[in-house]
C-alpha cells in the first residue's frame, strides 16, 4: 500500500520562538549561490563516488516542494525546490544520489516537544503518533517518487527505538528497488552507520563512517577547526581497512556555496587519489594491525603499506604470512627491494616526498593475504 498521505501543520516551536526562527533563518534565507552542479564536480574531483543531500533535519524544513506543509524552500526563502537541481547535478556527474531524512520534526503539532533530536517515547497519545506517522510516510513517498532512482536513504533523528519502520522501508524498497537504507528505521536495512568515529560493524556487513571537516555538520563561521588534508586520507585509509566508506561532511555556507577550506581540503585529497589510489575500490577487510609508521589494506592477493610516518631507509614489517612475490610505490610504479626471511619482511625504501599525504608501496602476494596473528587489538600482536 502507498504511505498514507495527509496535509499537516507546524505548530510545536513556541510561537515566539518560531516566528523569530522562521523570520531570521528560513525567509532570510536565498541560497542565491546554491549549485549544485559546483558541488558535484568538487565531489568527482574530490574522487567521491555518491553524495548525499540533507533534505529536511530536525528542524522540519524541507528542501523541496512539499505538499504536507508549508514549511519549505519552495514556500519561503529560496522560493524554490532545492532538490531537483542537486538530483540532475548528480546524475550528470555520474554520482551515486543520496538523501538524507530526519524522522524528527520540531515544527509539527504532533511531535511531542521541540528540540528532540532522537524519536521520543512519549506521545500526547496513540492517535498523534499515528497522525505524526502518516505525515513522514507522505514525505518519503514524495522523495522516492518524484527525483528519480535514488541509491542511498540515510535515515536520522529515530534513535534509540525505531519508527515502526518495517512497514515504511517495505513500502521504500517497493518504490525504489536498488536502494540501500541505513539501520537507524530498524529492519530490514542495507548499512551500519558511525558518526564522527570509525567504527567498522562485523565482518560481511556494510558499514559508512560519517565525519566532518571541520568540528560541525553545518557552517559555523568561528569554527576554523579544519582536518588537514592529510587526516583526510589517514580517515579513508582507516575506513578501507574495515571495508567500509567513508561519508565526508561539507557544511555549505547559507548562499549556498562550498566554503573555501572545504574546497581545498577535497581538492588535495583527491589529487593525491588521483596518483595513488588504486587501493581503495573494493578494499576488502584487512586482517592486518595498528602501526606505528601506518596503516595495512588489503584488495585481492595485493596488501597495501600505507605510510604516514617515514621509518627510514628501510621498513621491516613481520605481520604477514603469505610469501611476498613483488613489492612497488604505487604513485611511480617503481620496483622496490626486499627481503623475506620467516615473519619478517623489509623493504629498501626509497627516498619518500614529502609533499605527498600518505605513501603508498604495493605487494603482491600468494593467496589470500592473512597476518600471522589475529587482530584482537589496535596494537601490533607481539
Amino acid at each position: 500500500q502507498p504511505l498514507e498521505t495527509s496535509v499537516l501543520f507546524f505548530q510545536v516551536f513556541e510561537p515566539l520562538h518560531f516566528d523569530e526562527y522562521r523570520g531570521l533563518y528560513a525567509e532570510a534565507w536565498h541560497a542565491e549561490n546554491y549549485d549544485p552542479r559546483a558541488w558535484c564536480e568538487l565531489a568527482r574531483e574530490a574522487g567521491m563516488g555518491y553524495i548525499v543531500l540533507t533534505t529536511r533535519h530536525h528542524d522540519g524544513f524541507c528542501l523541496w516542494d512539499t505538499r504536507t506543509t508549508d514549511w519549505n524552500a519552495a514556500r519561503m526563502g529560496p522560493r524554490r525546490d532545492l532538490v531537483q537541481p542537486f538530483v540532475e547535478a548528480a546524475r550528470q556527474a555520474g554520482l551515486k544520489i543520496g538523501f538524507y531524512y530526519s524522522f524528527a520534526d520540531w515544527s509539527h503539532a504532533d511531535y511531542p516537544g521541540a528540540y528532540f533530536r532522537d524519536w521520543p517515547e512519549d506521545w500526547p497519545d496513540e492517535t498523534a503518533r499515528g497522525r505524526f506517522v502518516a505525515f513522514y510516510r507522505a514525505q518519503l513517498e514524495e522523495l522516492m517518487t518524484r527525483y528519480g532512482a535514488i541509491d542511498m536513504l540515510w535515515y536520522d533523528g529515530c534513535i534509540p527505538a525505531p519508527t515502526g519502520g518495517a512497514d515504511t522501508n517495505a513500502r521504500i524498497y517497493e518504490l525504489q528497488p536498488h536502494i540501500l537504507i541505513n539501520e537507524r528505521n530498524g529492519q530490514p536495512f542495507d548499512l551500519h552507520n558511525c558518526e564522527q568515529a570509525i567504527k567498522p560493524a562485523a565482518p560481511g556487513e556494510a558499514w559508512e563512517a560519517c565525519l566532518t571537516l571541520n568540528e560541525n555538520w553545518g557552517f559555523h563561521v568561528g569554527d576554523d577547526n579544519w582536518k588537514k588534508p592529510r587526516q583526510v586520507a589517514q580517515m579513508l585509509i582507516e575506513c578501507a581497512a574495515g571495508a567500509g566508506n567513508l561519508l565526508l561532511n561539507v557544511g555549505p555556507k547559507s548562499d549556498g556555496s562550498i566554503p573555501q577550506a572545504s574546497g581545498q581540503i577535497l581538492r588535495e585529497v583527491g589529487a593525491w587519489l588521483k596518483q595513488s589510489g588504486e587501493w581503495l575500490p573494493h578494499s576488502s577487510r584487512s586482517p592486518f594491525s595498528w602501526n606505528n609508521w601506518g596503516r595495512v589494506t588489503t584488495r585481492g592477493n595485493s596488501v597495501y603499506l600505507h605510510l604516514w610516518n617515514a621509518p627510514g631507509p628501510q621498513l621491516c614489517w613481520a605481520e604477514c604470512r603469505n610469501r611476498v612475490r613483488s613489492a612497488r610505490m604505487v604513485t611511480t610504479g617503481e620496483a622496490v627491494n626486499f627481503e623475506q626471511n620467516g615473519e619478517r619482511l623489509i623493504l629498501d625504501l626509497p627516498q619518500l616526498s614529502s609533499d605527498s599525504l600518505v605513501t603508498t608501496f604495493a605487494l603482491e602476494v600468494e593467496g589470500e593475504p592473512q597476518s600471522l596473528a589475529a587482530q584482537t587489538s589496535f596494537w601490533i600482536p607481539g
